[in-house]
């Protein structure tokens, strides 16, 4: 799923090609991509693009005074188009999600592969009228996000780091993958509780944390949007790289698997050279 660095290098990319620019058409091309139907998608026709912004892992598109909210979920994808065919697109066929075209010939199509249909699109007057981002914590890019706004969050946590990281009501934006990497960057392990972290440990993970972001953020600059999830396969350290070497120390990378997800680190780099428990590969082997 793209995460926060991912997020904002498509808003780079767009807000270089779409402000300022006319839309001409909007069109829905599946059943379960738009999430509001008022205002409608016709509202957008004939408006002039103003501005685009990032919510946590929510790409938004303003035109005038609407918002046009995508959330890419795990397999949308947006892709740039210079030009369309001619023949308009048959409407649940293929992956074919949504196509926005501008005056000018060209646009972006949203697209979702496979049969769980989770990408994401809202038309809404303000931000906040879409659930997902009016629930979002603080960004953590955002200048006000210090060290001590960071340590009062933590603060009134009880749970293992890595799902707190990833909570977004507690921090917008980053999810599954950035967690296993700000934590392995941290030399931290994700089991650890938020209450044992010490004030030296906040503050290694704060300084990580916004790092690992920036740091991913200027990496995916420049690409395609449709090239930006190989960029960020490219720039991992550990996370899907099970059974590979760790780059800073050269143990093997391992793995926990839940039911829906898994977690990659480095015992030696995170863990004081102990492998975490995995109770899911544990009930495999018995």
């Amino acid at each position: 799923m793209p995460e926060l660095p991912e997020v904002e290098a498509l808003r780079i990319f767009l807000d270089d090609r779409l402000v300022g620019r006319e839309i001409d058409r909007v069109l829905p091309l599946a059943v379960s991509v738009l999430k509001t139907y008022d205002p409608p998608l016709a509202a957008l026709h004939g408006t002039t693009v103003t501005g685009t912004a990032r919510h946590g892992k929510f790409l938004d598109v303003r035109a005038e005074a609407l918002h046009l909210i995508i959330h890419l979920a795990r397999a949308g994808r947006l892709r740039w188009r210079d030009g369309f065919p001619a023949a308009p697109p048959r409407p649940g066929k293929g992956p074919l999600a949504l196509r926005t075209v501008l005056t000018g010939g060209d646009g972006f199509d949203l697209t979702e592969a496979g049969t769980t249909k989770r990408l994401a699109v809202h038309l809404v007057h303000e931000p906040t009228e879409v659930p997902g981002i009016a629930r979002l914590g603080p960004d953590p890019l955002d200048d006000a996000f210090d060290r001590d706004t960071f340590a009062a969050l933590l603060a009134g946590e009880n749970r293992r780091i890595k799902g707190a990281l990833r909570d977004q009501s507690l921090i917008a934006g980053i999810g599954n993958a950035y967690s296993d990497e700000i934590l392995h960057a941290a030399k931290m392990s994700p089991y650890k509780p938020t209450t044992g972290l010490g004030e030296d440990e906040i503050t290694r993970l704060h300084t990580v944390l916004r790092d690992t972001l920036r740091d991913a953020v200027a990496r995916s600059g420049g690409p395609a949007a449709g090239e930006l999830k190989a960029e960020k396969k490219i720039g991992m350290r550990v996370h899907g790289r099970t059974g590979e070497a760790c780059p800073v120390c050269g143990d093997t990378i391992r793995e926990v698997s839940f039911s829906d997800s898994s977690l990659q680190y480095c015992p030696t780099c995170q863990t004081g050279g102990r492998p975490l428990a995995d109770r899911r590969l544990s009930r495999l082997l018995k």
